[in-house]
C-alpha cells in the first residue's frame, strides 16, 4: 500500500506515477522552486565551517534571481543568521522561504523527495470510476513527489531527521505522494535511493552506476536486482529505459553517484568528466564509462550525443582526495551553476556549458573549498517543477 500524507489520498499499489501520466522532468525544464538546507554540521567541513556560508549565500544569491528559493533551517536562531548573511551578500531575501524543520546535513540532493509531474490533466471521462475518486485531492496537481527511503548512503550514523523530508514537503505543499517499493518473494520492500545516484533527460531515459545501486559495497537494498530497480524506475518516474555505466569517482563517499560523472544537458545529448592524466585513478573508470555512452542509445533507440567535460586537477585537503568534479553542476530557471576550484580547466568547462546552455547564464562558483564536505552544488539542491 502506499499513501498520500493528506487523507483520504490513499491508493492501491496499481495506482503508480507512471499508470497516471507522471514521469520525472529534465532538471533543465521549468522550476517551481530549489530546495537547500541551510549548512549547520560542523563535522561535514572541519576547520572550514564559516567560509561555507558564504558559499551558500553566493548560490542563494544566484538562485533567487532565478527562481524561490526553500531553505530548512534548524530554528529560529538558525534562521536569523541565515537572513544575516544573505542580507550582507546582497541576496533578495524576498524570494526566499525559510521553513524550521531540523536536518541532520545539508544535501537535499539525496534526502529530499524526487518530485514528478503530469503534462497534461487527464479528462474527468477518461478516468475510472475509483480511481476519479482519488483525482479529488493531490492527483488535481500536475506535480506530485516520491518518497523513496534515505539511510544516508547506507554509510553514516546521522540520517533520520533528513529521512522525514519528503513527507514533510508533501504536506507543506499539499501534494499526492508514493513510497516506492518492489514485490519480493510475495512481500512489498520500500527502496531506498538517493537523487544523485540517477540524471534523467525527462523523456524516459534515467543515467545511473552499477558501483552505487548493484554493489554490496554501501549496499542501499539487499536483495534487490538491477530488474527490481529498472521497473520501480518504470513505475514511479515513468523510466522507459536505463542506462548502466560503471564506477564513479574517488573520493566520492557516496560509492559510485552519478551526477559526478554524467550528466543529461538536453534530451539526447550527455556531457561526461573525462581525465585525460593517465597515471590519474580516474582516467580508467572515466574512459569506460565515455566509452559505454558512446554505444548507448536513448528511449526511442536514438545514439546519444556524447560531449566530454575534463575534470580539475586532484584536489586534496589534508591528505584526502575530494569529490571534485564540474559535473556537479545545477541547471535552474535561466542559470546553470557550475562548481569552479580555482585549476586551468575551469574556463574550458565553463566554456563547454555555455555552448550547451545558449540561452542560459552559466556561472562559476568557487567550491574548493566546499567539496571538503564530500559534495558541491548538485547535491545540495533538489528542484520543483512548475
Amino acid at each position: 500500500m502506499t499513501r498520500s500524507p493528506n487523507p483520504p489520498n490513499s491508493f492501491t499499489q496499481a495506482l503508480t506515477p507512471a499508470s497516471l501520466g507522471y514521469r520525472m522532468p529534465a532538471e533543465w525544464e521549468r522550476h517551481e522552486a530549489t530546495w537547500i538546507a541551510w549548512p549547520h554540521n560542523r563535522t561535514d567541513w572541519p576547520g572550514k565551517f564559516e567560509s561555507i556560508l558564504w558559499v551558500y549565500a553566493e548560490i542563494v544569491r544566484n538562485l533567487a534571481r532565478a527562481e524561490r528559493v526553500e531553505v530548512l533551517v534548524s530554528d529560529a536562531a538558525e534562521e536569523r543568521r541565515a537572513r544575516e548573511v544573505l542580507t550582507k551578500s546582497e541576496v533578495d531575501v524576498s524570494n526566499v522561504r525559510f521553513h524550521r524543520w531540523p536536518t541532520d546535513r545539508v544535501w537535499t540532493r539525496d534526502s529530499g523527495p524526487i518530485f514528478v509531474r503530469r503534462d497534461e490533466p487527464r479528462s474527468r471521462k477518461n478516468i475510472a470510476p475509483r480511481e476519479r475518486v482519488r483525482t479529488a485531492g493531490g492527483f488535481a496537481s500536475p506535480v506530485a513527489l516520491t518518497k523513496w527511503r534515505f539511510n544516508a548512503w547506507a554509510k553514516y550514523p546521522d540520517w533520520k531527521r533528513d529521512s522525514k523530508l519528503p513527507a514533510r514537503v508533501a504536506e507543506l505543499l499539499k501534494l499526492a505522494s508514493w513510497e516506492p517499493s518492489v514485490n519480493i518473494n510475495g512481500e512489498r520492500r520500500p527502496l531506498v535511493l538517493e537523487g544523485g545516484s540517477i540524471d534523467v533527460n525527462g523523456r524516459g531515459t534515467l543515467l545511473t552506476t552499477e558501483e552505487c545501486l548493484l554493489s554490496e559495497v554501501q549496499q542501499r537494498n539487499p536483495g534487490v536486482t538491477r530488474a527490481h530497480l529498472e521497473q520501480a524506475f518504470a513505475e514511479y518516474l515513468g523510466i522507459k529505459k536505463v542506462l548502466w555505466l560503471e564506477r564513479g569517482i574517488i573520493g566520492d563517499d557516496t560509492h559510485g553517484h552519478v551526477d559526478d560523472i554524467a550528466r543529461f544537458v538536453g534530451p539526447d545529448t550527455v556531457v561526461a568528466a573525462l581525465e585525460f592524466n593517465p597515471t590519474d585513478e580516474n582516467y580508467e573508470p572515466l574512459h569506460d564509462n565515455f566509452r559505454r555512452l558512446q554505444k548507448m542509445t536513448d528511449q526511442d533507440g536514438r545514439p546519444l550525443r556524447v560531449v566530454a567535460l575534463p575534470m580539475p586537477a586532484p584536489v586534496i585537503f589534508r591528505k584526502q582526495r575530494l569529490p571534485a568534479s564540474y559535473a556537479n553542476f545545477y541547471i535552474a530557471n535561466g542559470l546553470v551553476l557550475v562548481p569552479t576550484f580555482n585549476d586551468p580547466n575551469d574556463r574550458a568547462a565553463l566554456n563547454i556549458l555555455a555552448d550547451l546552455f545558449p540561452k542560459r547564464q552559466v556561472v562559476g562558483i568557487y567550491c574548493r573549498d566546499f567539496v571538503w564536505g564530500l559534495g558541491a552544488i548538485h547535491c545540495m539542491t533538489q528542484q520543483q517543477p512548475h
